[in-house]
């Protein structure tokens, strides 16, 4: 299996990346949980098809294994789980020499990941992402998270995980919406890291959609092994972590906009890379060629590349301000220069955002 290694001063770990990955999680937690309690979070779903080979896997290292289950969904990542949760790990025994199993996609990791770094001051957490989205973007780096009215991860916490393990068998049992919601991260990745990352997507379309193993765990670790070098050279997003952002300042406003409703973030993130692309060729910063060959891939990968009908400008625009990457109430964008680079711009004129918005209609 690939294994990628995210080296930082102070929280060190590896991300396995394979169709076996699942069969390491005993191991895994019982290095983490020197106790020998282990609380695990899943989703109703992701429990019914994976939670009993998981709670075996720990039973057999040895481990009291308490189990929290969450209704799927994006509006499941409110603080009123988040007390829930605390109850939960309250009720388990789970002690500070215990830690968390998150068993799902992008919400329970970040759910998972939260009550880990604020439960007892901060216990371990092992990810265990079953979406491509979770696998590729929010398993990797630490950052966990609740959404509020205003915007996204707005409530939140740096806490980096004990291990990741990516098992892509998991991704067979996806719908295929799911798979082209995370393959929208894959893209963004390569958009922002590395252009033979973006012709390798370009030449695995149906591969990839069809959750084929082999090419899923060779663009998975690709993915993760740049999203690991940017993780390590800018641990708290203090620089260039924020690169890994592209799409997100338009993705987030819109689905915040839709009340989380009508698409999935990957979904929307596809919308904000073709919309910063296109705000990048207005400010003369990036290529037709270029933005067409993004928005030509996002399509091909049965991804949104325009607005939803309905959905007024103004609306987005408002939830832009509220975004947590806004700097004294000056928008930020992560846009694309060339394929595999791209550059944090701050002066935007209003008038250059509202067109390109009028034009993604």
């Amino acid at each position: 299996m690939p294994r990628v290694r995210v080296d930082l001063p102070d929280a060190s770990y590896a991300v396995e990346i394979g169709p076996r990955a699942l069969a390491k999680l005993g191991p895994a937690a019982r290095r983490a949980a020197p106790s020998r309690r282990v609380l695990l979070v899943s989703d109703a779903n992701v429990y019914a098809l994976y939670g009993a080979r998981a709670v075996r896997h720990l039973r057999r290292s040895g481990l009291a294994v308490g189990v929290v289950g969450l209704p799927p969904g994006e509006r499941t990542k409110r603080l009123a789980t988040m007390a829930a949760l605390y109850e939960a790990a309250a009720e388990s025994g789970l002690d500070r020499g215990g830690a968390i199993v998150a068993l799902g996609g992008g919400v329970v990791g970040d759910l998972a990941g939260f009550l880990a770094a604020t439960y007892m001051r901060g216990v371990p957490v092992v990810q265990v992402p079953t979406t491509l989205l979770a696998q590729v973007d929010s398993s990797v780096g630490g950052k966990t998270g609740v959404d509020l009215d205003q915007g996204k991860n707005l409530v939140g916490a740096f806490h980096q995980p004990s291990a990741v393990l990516a098992d892509t068998s998991t991704l067979a049992t996806l719908p295929r919406r799911e798979v082209a919601c995370g393959a929208a991260e894959l893209v963004k990745t390569a958009v922002l890291g590395d252009a033979k990352l973006f012709a390798a997507i370009e030449a695995d379309v149906g591969k990839l959609l069809a959750a084929e193993p082999r090419t899923s765990a060779r663009l998975v670790a690709h993915a993760v092994a740049i999203k690991a070098r940017i993780v390590t050279a800018d641990e708290r997003e203090a620089g260039v972590r924020a690169h890994l952002n592209l799409g997100h300042t338009f993705g987030h406003a819109i689905e915040s906009a839709l009340g989380y409703r009508r698409l999935l973030h990957g979904e929307a993130v596809a919308i904000g890379m073709v919309l910063a692309g296109r705000l990048a060729l207005r400010l003369g910063l990036f290529s037709e060629r270029a933005a067409g060959r993004v928005e030509a891939l996002l399509g091909r990968l049965g991804l949104p590349t325009r607005l939803p009908r309905g959905l007024r400008s103004d609306r987005i625009v408002a939830r832009m301000v509220h975004d947590k990457k806004a700097r004294a109430g000056r928008l930020r964008f992560v846009l694309p220069v060339r394929l595999g680079r791209v550059r944090v711009v701050e002066r935007v004129s209003p008038r250059a955002l509202r067109a390109v918005l009028r034009a993604a209609r």
